[in-house]
């Protein structure tokens, strides 16, 4: 627990239109020197379509690229995501989005994009690649979704390409022949993935976040949504977690078990706190209830729990010397706990563990932080164990990352036999996020597939049944119909519930009296989505009192926000950053005014831009509009801390606190994240 790059689709596709007779071809344009272009229509409905682009460097190697064609029937472009579009009626360009600019001899880069149409929609031809045509025959061929008939949900596109839609229900499967990694591009770290089913659930920590842990939904380990929280409320027996009389900041939940137990068919998580007790609770849907069961006097820390064949359940834990216990027949109490392995001087520290049984042999999964892994081996789950390393500096599937090892996590098996691994890559500003590579077996022992001598970028598609459903996309708009929130909404700290309602809007009245961000209770965060990603607020602020203060903040040890101040009866939209922690993540920082503007009336619109590709000097932009569509920039771009100490990445928060008095309160219409 002490403690990533992007990724680019290697693999072919082919362009799709809908014909006359409603069947589908495709269209291939290519050169024999430059580059190669495919072009796939990925759905369609009545007067809108998404598209996936890939362009196939031929020639030299390029940094910085440019790709042109031009539609022949009035379609546009409306939305795109790793790549930046200008259009001027029928030509379009889409140049590179930074990150993904270098293509070299061979390889290749991707975007996707959402488009209007009208009478028809038939796929460009012809290509240009930095003013290098990209020529060739057409070949029709099957392939390709169907076209939907009526328009997706009014949700941004997708982010993190390719796949760039949730895995379809109709049409091939699987939907590509390949996926990409990471394969999720939000920061969801110390990895728990187990299958029930036809499912795969996915668990993290969150530390200061309430509801903590996390649990995630997959039916291909490619594509996922937000399920619920193992942890409803940071119920940890201290005031700390609650911003009253102190705070937690990374303390709480840190790598913690998760499994399923199917005889009593109860899911279970079970958490150390604070390095000196461990929290039991079950529930028998992942959507909840959760309830706290019981609490241990012993630290599992970084645990990982396994229910034998005979429905015992044993717990790993520890650093360097790794310890198993044996818990009770219902799994809420410790029978006996020992020693079994001591990390050597050669491997070191050593934390991490997941605990699992194949053939036999009960393994234990570590990592060393933040550049290895290793696996040790036994016939008992008390030992003695052997020891193998599983990989060791391995370059992660971001380029130019070469501290980005992927490590952590744990592995999975899938209905067809398959297993794979999810670790994390350590990718701040943006966190620690997820990327996936299969397992084989050699002589009982797992070994990583590579690509090239690294953890590839792309790998086939998971052998795995056709999904029951889409999964639900994790970003897009929410307008807090009620009365709870969803999934993908944590608070910093555990929320003073009488404060707060959601109805046709999030009601945020003060909590706190304050003139401190990292003091005030109900701030209400999301998840950034990377490479980096747009969140926008509808704010209604007539009931804001004198002294208060609410907007929209980039929220971590370092921070910065956008939003309103009022003061003797007077409202300013004002930028503000240089709030800031000590590495005792108490403040030393409470902020500086850098810019501001005179408001009226009763909503305001706030927008905040966050670059989170991993590396230093990453920024993010502030800006407001007092109609909802034209947005005016304020104050100077924020550079985002990229240290790992505070380990939770940089989150979007909204919040309103009071400088005064309580008593004031503002309503959020709508939050909406967006990409790019």
């Amino acid at each position: 627990m002490k403690h990533t790059r992007y990724r680019l689709g290697l693999a072919a596709v082919t362009a799709v239109l809908v014909t006359g007779a409603g069947g589908l071809v495709s269209a291939s344009a290519s050169a024999a020197a430059g580059c190669s272009v495919t072009y796939t229509v990925t759905s369609q409905w009545s007067g809108g379509f998404g598209a996936d682009v890939t362009v196939k460097n031929l020639g030299d190697p390029v940094d910085g690229w440019r790709l042109t064609w031009s539609f022949v029937a009035g379609q546009t472009v409306s939305q795109i995501w790793n790549g930046a579009v200008t259009q001027s009626g029928a030509q379009v360009t889409v140049a590179d989005a930074g990150y993904n600019a270098g293509i070299p001899t061979g390889g290749s880069a991707a975007f996707g994009f959402n488009g209007t149409w009208t009478t028809t929609n038939p796929v460009p031809t012809s290509f240009a690649l930095n003013g290098v045509t990209c020529t060739g025959s057409v070949t029709p061929t099957t392939g390709g979704p169907a076209p939907t008939t009526t328009a997706p949900p009014t949700t941004p596109a997708p982010t993190t390409p390719p796949p760039t839609t949730p895995p379809p229900t109709t049409g091939p499967w699987p939907p590509s022949s390949t996926f990409t990694n990471p394969v999720l591009w939000q920061d969801f770290a110390d990895i728990d993935i187990i299958r029930v089913g036809d499912a795969y659930y996915y668990s993290a920590s969150t530390m200061h976040y309430s509801p903590g842990a996390p649990i995630l939904r997959s039916y291909d380990l490619v594509n996922w949504e937000f399920v619920g929280h193992s942890v409803p409320n940071l119920d940890f027996e201290s005031n700390n977690y609650n911003l009253t009389g102190g705070r937690a900041y990374v303390k709480g939940i840190w790598a913690s078990a998760f499994n399923y137990r199917p005889s009593n068919k109860t899911f279970y998580w079970i958490g150390c706190t604070e390095f000196n007790r461990t929290y039991v609770y079950t529930a028998t849907s992942v959507e909840g209830p959760w309830q706290k069961r019981s609490r241990i006097n012993n630290c599992y820390y970084d645990a990982g729990l396994l229910v034998d064949d005979n429905d015992t359940m044993y717990v790993a834990y520890g650093s360097t010397n790794i310890s198993v216990a044996q818990l009770s027949a219902d799994g809420l109490s410790q029978v006996r706990a020992q020693q079994v392995w001591t990390s050597p001087s050669n491997i070191g520290y050593i934390e991490g563990a997941r605990f699992y049984k194949r053939n036999g042999y009960y393994y234990i999964w570590l990592t060393k932080p933040a550049n290895g892994q290793y696996v040790l081996r036994s016939r008992s789950p008390f030992g003695p164990y052997e020891t193998k390393e599983v990989l060791l500096n391995l370059p992660g599937p971001i380029q130019g990352e070469p501290g980005s090892v992927p490590h952590q996590g744990g592995i999975v098996q899938t209905q067809n036999g398959d297993w794979y691994y999810m670790a994390f890559i350590d990718a701040y500003p943006g966190g620690r996020i997820p990327t996936l590579a299969p397992i084989t077996w050699n002589a009982d022992w797992p070994v990583l597939q590579t690509v090239n001598g690294r953890w590839g970028a792309s790998y086939p598609y998971p052998n795995v049944p056709r999904p029951p459903r889409q999964v639900k996309p994790m970003i897009g708009a929410d307008t807090f119909t009620g009365p709870t929130l969803g999934p993908q909404w944590e608070w910093n700290h555990n929320p003073d519930n009488t404060r707060w309602s959601a109805n046709n809007g999030l009601r945020l009245q003060t909590a706190t009296v304050t003139n401190d961000l990292y003091q005030a209770r109900n701030t209400l965060t999301h998840r950034i989505q990377g490479p980096s990603s747009t969140a926008t607020i509808e704010l209604d602020h007539s009931a804001m009192a004198n002294g208060d203060r609410a907007g929209l903040a980039l929220l971590r040890d370092s921070s910065a926000w956008i939003g309103l101040r009022r003061d003797n009866g007077t409202t300013r939209v004002v930028m503000t950053n240089g709030l800031t922690m000590n590495s005792s993540w108490q403040t030393t920082g409470t902020g500086a005014e850098q810019a501001s503007a005179a408001v009226s009336g009763s909503r305001i619109w706030l927008r905040v831009n966050a670059d989170v590709r991993p590396g230093a000097g990453r920024q993010a932009r502030f800006s407001y509009s007092t109609d909802g569509t034209n947005f005016v920039g304020l104050g100077p771009a924020f550079t985002l801390n990229h240290a790992w100490q505070f380990f939770m990445a940089y989150r979007f928060a909204m919040f309103n606190y009071a400088t005064q008095a309580l008593g004031g309160a503002v309503t959020v219409r709508k939050f909406d994240l967006t990409t790019p």
